[in-house]
């Protein structure tokens, strides 16, 4: 770790009895909220706040450096950046994301649980809240309040309604469907470009449509989205594309 990072990384000692306390860090880019957080969490007996970050580089650092169990991250560190929540999965497969908003927005908070975040909790949320908060989500239990529930509980219905009615399933080009085809294969983003007669980045801004359009978050659920509704069959025509050996090995990697 760089001295800058290290310098922006502000590390606690364990407190006595520790080893079974729910570890946190606190990534939030205003220190007066990291301030209090943490004065929130140091009179309870079973949480212990290991670091504080104030950016989504120094919340990485301190991932590396400190076993977690829960961060809790303000939402402005990734508010549009789409792969800030994959990413951290992937750094911190163990840790449980706690995300704080400034305000309720549907789209948002449905797109946060749906990407797994454990938690959406306001900023304003009261200190005993937020402790029970982190206690639930530690636990093993996702947080969320009776709005978000009915938010979250209509995109789920209105995503079985388009399932249910080939009308309103999304419509994909014949380019679509031949990348589909060659996701559902294992192909990689340079084999797909080769394969369909165009550039990596070309490909990449594809994915990106063909996500918003499905309602899915990656490769993977892309893969399965398609074979679970027979996207490919209905549309046997534009899914027949013609394998070209590219020269290198193909891996059946996601």
């Amino acid at each position: 770790m760089s001295d800058e990072l290290a310098a922006n990384v502000e590390e606690f000692a364990p407190a006595e009895g520790g080893s079974s306390s729910i570890r946190v860090i606190l990534a939030d880019s205003q220190a007066i909220y990291r301030v209090g957080m943490r004065k929130v969490f140091a009179v309870e007996d079973d949480i212990r706040v290991v670091a504080q970050a104030e950016t989504l580089e120094n919340l990485y650092a301190a991932l590396q450096r400190f076993p977690t169990d829960i961060v809790v991250l303000e939402g402005h560190l990734i508010a549009g950046t789409v792969d800030a929540i994959p990413d951290f999965m992937r750094r911190a497969p163990k840790a449980k994301l706690i995300v704080q908003i400034s305000s309720s927005d549907e789209s948002n908070t449905v797109e946060l649980f749906r990407r797994g975040v454990r938690g959406v909790v306001p900023r304003s949320i009261s200190p005993d809240m937020l402790v029970k908060c982190v206690r639930r989500v530690a636990e093993g239990e996702t947080w969320i309040d009776n709005q978000s529930i009915g938010w979250v509980i209509d995109a789920y219905r209105e995503q079985a309604s388009m399932l249910t009615n080939p009308r309103s399933q999304p419509r994909l080009s014949e380019k679509e469907l031949a990348i589909i085809a060659c996701i559902t294969r294992g192909m990689r983003n340079k084999e797909i470009a080769y394969q369909v007669g165009t550039t990596e980045q070309v490909v990449k801004n594809y994915l990106r449509k063909i996500y918003d359009k499905l309602g899915v978050a990656d490769r993977l659920e892309l893969a399965l989205y398609c074979l679970h509704h027979k996207i490919l069959q209905s549309h046997a025509v534009a899914a027949e594309v013609p394998f070209t050996d590219p020269g290198i090995p193909l891996r059946a990697k996601l």
